[in-house]
């Protein structure tokens, strides 16, 4: 830990002190989401600033949250969960305050992220890229598929073929309150109760093959382990334009009863071994043609309006850019806090046991 090297430092001499600060100075530890990242991208950082790019990786939320709960608070420098995670983050010391100051390129963001709910005043959030939660499903399986979570919670719809369920609980929550007619965003105490028995009856079913997040969930869809599962659009473009043929069967849809939609933002741990070069990076991510090229290589919006001239194409069509019937029915999974997240996280657990 950068403690204790500090201390043995210091019992050492001052040279040795100068040589521990250096090699800290040296590296970047970047906590991110799986294919989330152009590796040219950090590349090019590391040469400006000669550091070491040292990433990890996560698959889910309550994953990076369980993982800085557990010491790495103080191991990473960058971290880049989702927007309602972001409170929980704040309340619970995981994250410190941004130093606006060391950051140039502020007004590159788009004015609709500049001061988010999430985040009032965006003192601790700069975001990174945006996206939406869908449903993937084998088209030959489902040739005359409903634009509907029945996919997932219809055993009529879907009587046979294997699916899966996302491990995040407040997205499969929140997709069986939208199939419940209680729309995706529900925080009624009423209206989680009957999308938990939905769960625990859907996972009763033959075919419920678990819960399966993001990438892993594309994986097991295009291997045919499943033919419906839950997973990010930008993720799925991604990887059917590296492995076409294994996704040629599979397609993208927003269900008509509401999904997700959510926004990634950058943040920098409580105690980030190197918060300096932390603001580098993501003033480096801001800038326009760096902001382009990642949503260029991971088929995700981009928050920032200086990038827009140097985007692809595709990044201004379905899936990546909703359609606009579809961007009415996509909401902001609700950021839990106190009583209420003590009551979901009950629930949740009631759901995963039985």
């Amino acid at each position: 830990m950068p403690n204790n090297k500090k201390i043995l430092a210091l019992s050492l001499g001052g040279l040795l002190l100068a040589g521990s600060v250096q090699a800290q100075e040296n590296k970047l530890y970047l906590f991110n989401w799986t294919e989330y990242m152009d590796p040219e991208i950090i590349e090019a950082f590391e040469a400006r600033y000669d550091v070491e790019v040292v990433q990890n990786y996560f698959n889910s939320l309550p994953e990076m949250f369980a993982k800085l709960n557990a010491g790495g608070v103080s191991q990473y420098d960058i971290i880049v969960p989702s927007n309602y995670f972001v409170p929980r983050l704040i309340q619970t010391g995981l994250v410190q305050k941004l130093d606006k100051s060391k950051l140039e390129n502020l007004d590159n963001i788009m004015a609709q992220f500049q001061d988010p709910a999430f985040d009032p005043g965006a003192e601790y959030t700069v975001p990174y890229q945006w996206g939406t939660t869908g449903i993937v499903y084998n088209t030959e399986t489902f040739p005359e598929a409903p634009k509907s979570w029945s996919l997932m919670f219809d055993p009529k719809a879907n009587p046979e073929h294997p699916f899966a369920l996302m491990g995040d609980g407040q997205v499969s929550m929140g997709g069986a309150c939208a199939y419940l007619g209680h729309g995706y965003d529900c925080t009624d105490m009423n209206a989680w109760k009957e999308a938990a028995r939905l769960l625990i009856e859907t996972k009763g079913r033959e075919t419920f093959s678990g819960f399966t997040d993001g990438t892993p969930a594309l994986q097991q869809l295009a291997r045919g382990v499943t033919h419906v599962g839950l997973s990010y659009n930008g993720d799925y473009l991604f990887f059917k334009e590296e492995d076409p043929d294994s996704f040629a069967t599979l397609d993208f849809m927003i269900p008509d009863e509401g999904a997700e939609m959510w926004v990634d933002s950058m943040l920098i741990p409580s105690e980030a071994p190197n918060p300096d070069m932390a603001h580098k990076f993501i003033d480096f991510i801001l800038e326009a043609e760096v902001g382009a090229q990642l949503s260029n290589y991971n088929y995700y919006a981009s928050p920032n309006a200086a990038a827009t001239p140097y985007l692809d194409e595709v990044l201004t069509k379905p899936p990546v850019q909703p359609s606009e019937a579809d961007m009415e029915r996509l909401r902001f999974t609700p950021s839990l806090e106190g009583d209420a997240l003590q009551t979901f996280q009950q629930l949740w657990s009631e759901v995963q046991s039985r």
